[in-house]
Order: C-alpha cells, then structure tokens, then sequence
C-alpha cells in the first residue's frame, strides 16, 4: 500500500510491522514491555496497546505528526478491508481465506486481527497446576528468587530499575509494619519478577509446560481458536515462562495474558473483567480450563464454559462437583 512509504524506514514493497503489548492498570507499567518491543522491533514507529491506544513517535513533532497520520489511515483501510472479508495482509488484498482467526494471534505482525474480531471461540487457561506443574512454581521458581536476589541486586545496584524496586520494596515495609500485616504481593512481585527474568535469560531457568500443552496450542492455532492464560503470577512472568519454556518459545499461540490485576482468581467477577477486555459478549464462547475447583466456581458463576484438568496435585473432588474433567488439554 501506497501509505506504507509514509512510515519512516519503509517502501512500497516493506511489510509494516505493528507490535502488540499488553495493556496495564497504569500507564507507566507499560514501561518495561514498551521499551522491550521497540528493542525487538527497531523499524517500528508505533505500538499498539490492546485495548486502549497506540504509541506513536517521530524524530520530530512534525514527524510524529505524519507518522501518526499514515497509520491512522493504514489501520483505517485494515479495518474496512478486514469488513469486507479481504485479507488486508496480502499485498493483493486478495480474498481472505482465513477469515474468522484462522490467521491466529501468535504473528506479532498480524496481531492486529485480534483486536479487530475477537473470536468466538476462545480458551482461558489457567496457568499453575494446568499448563504448568505446580513444583514447578513453588520449588523451583521462588527458591530461585531466594538463592539469587542478593547476587541480582549487587550486580543491577546501581541501574535505575532496581534503585526503583528498592524504593517500592522499603515502602511495602514500611506499609506492612504500620498495618502489622505482611503482603506477598505488590511491590515484591515486580523485584521477583526482575530476578525471574535474570534467570530466564541467562537460561539459568527454563519454564517446565506439561508435555500435551505444545500440541494442543498448535492444534488450537490451527483452527483459529484464540488462547489466553490467567495466572497469580504478574504477566510479564508467565510471557516468560512461554517464551523459555522446556519446548521452545510458545509465546506465539497466546493472544494474551492475565494477572490479579483484573481480579481474585476466585472471584466471579474477575471472569466478567476478561470477558470484557477480550471481546466477548457471550460467556459461553469462553471455556476456561483450570485444575482448581474454587475458580471453577467462580468461572462459572460468571458464565463460562468450563473444564477441570486432572493434573498430578490436583485435589481430591468432592462427590456431584458437577464439571466435567479432563485428563489433557487434548481432550479439549
């Protein structure tokens, strides 16, 4: 498309890639995943943010300016080819045969479809004890935390990061011993997530993915159903996970992740939250699998279709639970 030249460092014949992140409950959380994109992706000029806006920059305010208008108009023109059942990837705009998500969400490139017509057919996973085994989480991945801090802390001392971490983590102390209380929550899970993110990195950590998940994305990829993860861990960390996992990198099967920050995993109305923020107006085009029975509950309070995973440490099941199980995700 013509308009392509528009964007800085582009041709006619370039493919304009536009980078999807995650949305956050405030904006400067953005800042780690935003500055990690455009590291990744250094022709872009702009980068999406689901669900609530885009960024865009230029070497100028004139610049910025023209950038912001040739993607305003490629984004346009997206949209109504996208309507017209075109496939507005296609050089030719020819038709498009996998409408409907058949195109999936892993491509970063084309993540825009996502956004534009959330699927029908959409998976929730839960992440601790379903795609993952809960050892995992407890043994290995906060005994890691334990053993490396202190070496994490003196190597980044003097970084910006971890002076920030510092001052959120002598605050979070300072609140628990006003309240009396003790949180594990908050300020210390961006700090254990800085550590992970060392660890994952430097490849001293691996994601342990219960054999049947790779397939089961894969197959689910194929058919265009969309997937998401909902975890206790912060988001960044379960990206990490998937993306250095003991089966490579499956980031790419995933449309998106949720965290706490939309709500108690046990809570009815943290399913509402999702259902929303993903599109959906009917809950029960969203299945949720998950091997615990209290966000079983709580998933299908709110409306969703649901299937309990029999994964080694999933509790005993009460008599008449009412769900139906599954032994793998490839039951599904």
């Amino acid at each position: 498309m013509e308009m392509i030249k528009g964007i800085q460092g582009h041709g006619y014949h370039d493919e304009l890639v536009v980078p999807i992140i995650e949305n956050t409950a405030l904006e400067g959380e953005l800042r780690e995943s935003l500055t990690d994109t455009i590291r990744a992706y250094p022709k872009t000029r702009a980068v999406l943010v689901r669900n609530h806006g885009v960024f865009i920059w230029g070497d100028s305010w004139t610049s910025a300016k023209t950038q912001a208008e040739c993607y305003h108009y490629l984004f346009n023109a997206a949209l109504k080819l996208h309507q017209l059942g075109f496939n507005w990837s296609s050089p030719n705009n020819g038709p498009n045969h996998t409408f409907n998500g058949g195109w999936g969400c892993g491509n970063i490139g084309r993540a825009l479809d996502c956004m534009i017509d959330p699927s029908k057919r959409c998976i929730l996973l839960n992440i601790e004890g379903t795609t993952t085994p809960i050892s995992f989480v407890t043994d290995i991945l906060f005994a890691y935390v334990r053993d490396s801090i202190g070496e994490h802390l003196a190597s980044t001392y003097n970084t910006e990061e971890s002076q920030r971490d510092i001052i959120l983590m002598r605050s979070k102390i300072q609140d628990d011993l006003e309240q009396a209380m003790i949180r594990a929550d908050g300020e210390w899970q961006w700090l254990q997530g800085h550590v992970w993110r060392t660890g994952f990195q430097s490849k001293e950590l691996v994601g342990v993915i219960f054999k049947d998940v790779p397939d089961a994305l894969e197959r689910w990829h194929a058919s265009g159903i969309k997937v998401y993860a909902y975890s206790s861990c912060r988001r960044e960390v379960q990206l990490l996970l998937f993306s250095y996992s003991n089966f490579g990198n499956l980031r790419k099967y995933f449309c998106g992740f949720f965290d706490t920050t939309v709500g108690n995993k046990n809570e009815p109305q943290s399913y509402f939250e999702i259902l929303q923020t993903v599109g959906i107006e009917k809950p029960l085009d969203m299945l949720y699998v998950t091997n615990s029975l209290q966000e079983a509950v709580a998933a299908r309070a709110a409306g969703l279709e649901v299937r309990i995973a029999m994964r080694p440490g999933t509790g005993l099941l009460p008599e008449n639970h009412g769900f139906k199980t599954i032994e793998s995700l490839l039951n599904v």
